[in-house]
């Protein structure tokens, strides 16, 4: 007899993305809504117990609620090479209405009654543009457009860059070029002062030799009037 579909609503469906970087914990939430009139149990498993702590991993879901479930991945050494083959399955049932006792009705349940959903993990690892590089479980050939299609993506940005690079490295020689124009302006401007300035002051300068000389004469003549007047 198969078993009988999902009863509880993921969110996500399919997939948990985990985004790094990896040196700390990185927590994905799954969210799971009981959508029936049923309470319905729940169990979380995964392929890679130790890499993952699940809060709560097992639990009782009241008819019409949800409740949220916190996966964390513990810190690892990430390897873009290294494709993730960790999955997750949610188990669910109905629980009985008599229940006294969740992990007796676990050893009881029967296959028929057992429900399951799978999700896969991708990790991705921010870039410095902002972007992401993704690794999941894929097939061979999905995987390989994949990364053909990031390939060109990288590719346009760093041409962008370097665009972006080079209008920059323009826009700063234009703006030295200018500055060093404002400079020889406000020299230019600055000299005719100096020398006028200087001008002045030697004229000035001049003026007052001149006076001075003019005062040595006249105490001279009035000096030698004086001297006759004596004799």
């Amino acid at each position: 007899m198969a078993r009988p579909e999902q009863v509880l609503l993921l969110e996500p469906q399919h997939e948990l993305k985990f985004r790094g970087p990896f040196t700390d914990v990185v927590t994905a939430t799954l969210k799971l809504t009981n959508p029936t009139d049923r309470n319905v149990c729940f169990k979380v498993k995964t392929t890679a117990p130790r890499r993952y702590c699940v809060r709560p991993n097992s639990g009782i879901i009241d008819a019409g609620t949800f409740i949220n479930v916190s996966v964390m991945l513990q810190p690892f050494d990430y390897d873009p090479n290294e494709k993730s083959k960790h999955k997750f399955m949610v188990q669910s049932m109905l629980a009985p209405y008599d229940m006294t006792d969740m992990e007796g009705v676990w050893k009881e349940a029967k296959p028929e009654e057992l429900m399951d959903s799978k999700l896969r993990c991708t990790f991705e690892m921010p870039l410095e543009n902002g972007e992401t590089t993704e690794h999941s479980v894929l097939p061979k050939s999905a995987s390989a457009s994949l990364d053909d299609g990031e390939v060109k993506k990288i590719m346009e940005e760093c041409k962008r860059l370097q665009m972006e690079v080079q209008r920059l490295r323009e826009e700063n020689k234009q703006i030295r070029e200018d500055d060093g124009l404002r400079k020889r302006k406000v020299t230019s401007l600055t000299t005719p002062h100096s020398s006028s300035a200087m001008a002045t002051t030697a004229v000035r300068d001049e003026g007052l030799s001149t006076r001075v000389l003019a005062f040595c004469v006249l105490f001279f003549v009035i000096g030698v009037i004086i001297g006759k007047l004596a004799l």
